[in-house]
C-alpha cells in the first residue's frame, strides 16, 4: 500500500467509491496551481459498497467504467480511499529515530498498536516530527488497512484497465483538499458526512490530532422520511434537501429530522470535546462540513447554534481553475461539498 504523504510526479484521476455513489475528479497542473479537466458522479446499485466493503465488484466496475466513458477519461492511473472498518488510524507517541529506523521498529511493534492480524494488513505511517527542540520522543501517525478489502479494490479496478498507483485514506484526503485550499495554519474539525458513515478530522497547527469514522450517513435520513412518507426515494432526497415542500406529516418529518441530526451532532461533539480536553489552549476556529450530509436542509445552522462554533461548507475548489464553458457553475457549486475526498484524491502524484 502506497500512503500518499508526498507530492512527486504525475497527478492520478481521483475515486471516491462511497455506499451510495461513485465520484471521479480528474485535475491538471497549471503554473500557478490545478485547473478541473473534468469530474462526475454516478449512484451505484444498493449494497454494492458497505461499510467499505466491496459488496459486488462487477457492478461497482461497470459503473466506474461508463463513468470514465462518459467522461471521455484516458488517464489509466488513479487512486481510491478507503474507510470504514477495514482502515485503523492511530497516532503514537515515539523515541525519536531516523527512518531507517522507525520503519523497522513499527514492522517490529506493529502488533500493540493494531487489532488486526499484521499478516493480514498493509502498514504504513508517517513521522510528524512534533518533537520540539531538547525532546526525545516525536508523534507517528500509523495507518493500518485489511489486505483483503484493498486486494479486492485494486483486481475489481485492474478487470476495467485502469492502473490503481495510490490508496488512501478518506481522512486523509479530506485532510489534503483543505490545506491545498484554505492552508495549515488554524485550527478547525472537517466534517464529512456521506451517505452511510461519517468522517472527522480535527486538525491543529497543521497535523492531524483526531480521526475516526463512524457509521452513520445521510442515507438513515432518506430512509426514514421515505418509510414515514410512503414516497420514492428520490422525494424523500428532495424532501431531505429542502427542495420540496411538506404539507402532510410535517410534525412526524420534524422529528426525523430533530432525532437523525441530534444524532450526528453528538458525535460531531465527542469528537470536539475530546480535542479541547487535550488542547484547552487551542480552541477551534470554525468547522467545515462536506459531503451529501452537508446539504441537509437547515443541518449546518443547528451544528453552529449546537457547537457554539462557525461552521461552512467546503469548497474544494475554491483555489481550483474551472472553465466554465465546459462545466456548468451552478452544477459545480452545487456537488462541491460532496466532492471534498475525491477532489482531495486528485490532488495526489504517484512516482508510478
Amino acid at each position: 500500500m502506497n500512503l500518499p504523504f508526498g507530492f512527486q510526479k504525475d497527478l492520478v484521476v481521483g475515486l471516491d467509491i462511497g455506499s451510495h455513489a461513485v465520484k471521479v475528479c480528474q485535475l491538471k497542473k497549471l503554473s500557478n496551481g490545478y485547473a478541473i479537466v473534468t469530474l462526475g458522479s454516478t449512484v451505484l446499485p444498493e449494497g454494492a459498497v458497505d461499510d467499505g466493503t466491496l459488496n459486488d465488484p462487477e457492478a461497482v466496475g461497470k459503473a466506474i467504467a461508463d463513468l470514465f466513458g462518459n467522461l471521455k477519461i484516458k488517464n489509466k492511473k488513479v487512486g481510491f480511499s478507503i474507510s470504514g472498518y477495514s482502515v485503523i488510524v492511530k497516532k503514537v507517541n515515539l523515541a525519536v529515530m531516523d527512518d531507517a529506523q522507525l520503519e523497522e521498529h513499527i514492522m517490529a511493534e506493529a502488533e500493540q498498536y493494531i487489532p488486526f492480524d499484521i499478516e493480514d494488513v498493509y502498514l504504513d505511517f508517517q513521522d510528524l516530527k512534533t518533537n520540539a527542540k531538547g525532546t526525545e520522543r516525536t508523534d507517528v501517525m500509523l495507518v493500518a488497512a485489511k489486505k483483503e478489502v484493498v486486494d479486492d479494490y485494486i483486481e475489481m479496478l485492474r478487470s476495467i484497465n485502469l492502473n490503481p498507483v495510490i490508496v488512501d485514506v478518506d481522512g486523509f484526503a479530506l485532510e489534503n483538499c483543505f490545506e491545498y485550499n484554505y492552508g495549515k495554519n488554524e485550527n478547525v474539525a472537517l466534517v464529512d458526512i456521506g451517505a452511510a458513515k461519517m468522517n472527522i478530522n480535527i486538525i491543529s497547527q497543521g497535523i492531524s490530532v483526531v480521526a475516526r469514522d463512524i457509521v452513520v450517513g445521510s442515507r438513515q435520513l432518506t430512509e426514514q422520511i421515505q418509510n414515514t412518507c410512503d414516497i420514492e426515494f428520490e422525494e424523500a432526497e428532495a424532501i431531505k434537501l429542502g427542495l420540496m415542500p411538506v404539507e402532510e406529516k410535517l410534525r412526524e418529518i420534524e422529528g426525523i429530522y430533530s432525532a437523525t441530526c441530534t444524532q450526528w451532532v453528538l458525535e460531531i461533539k465527542k469528537a470536539i470535546d475530546l480535542y479541547h480536553a487535550n488542547h484547552p489552549d487551542q480552541p477551534l476556529k470554525r468547522l467545515i462540513l462536506s459531503g451529501g450530509g452537508a446539504k441537509v436542509n437547515g443541518f449546518s445552522d443547528f451544528l453552529a447554534r449546537e457547537t457554539d462554533i462557525e461552521v461552512e461548507l467546503f469548497n474544494p475548489f475554491q483555489k481550483i481553475s474551472t472553465n466554465t464553458k465546459k462545466i456548468d457553475p451552478d452544477y459545480l457549486r452545487n456537488i462541491a461539498p460532496e466532492m471534498t475526498i475525491v477532489t482531495g484524491i486528485a490532488l495526489r502524484t504517484s512516482v508510478i
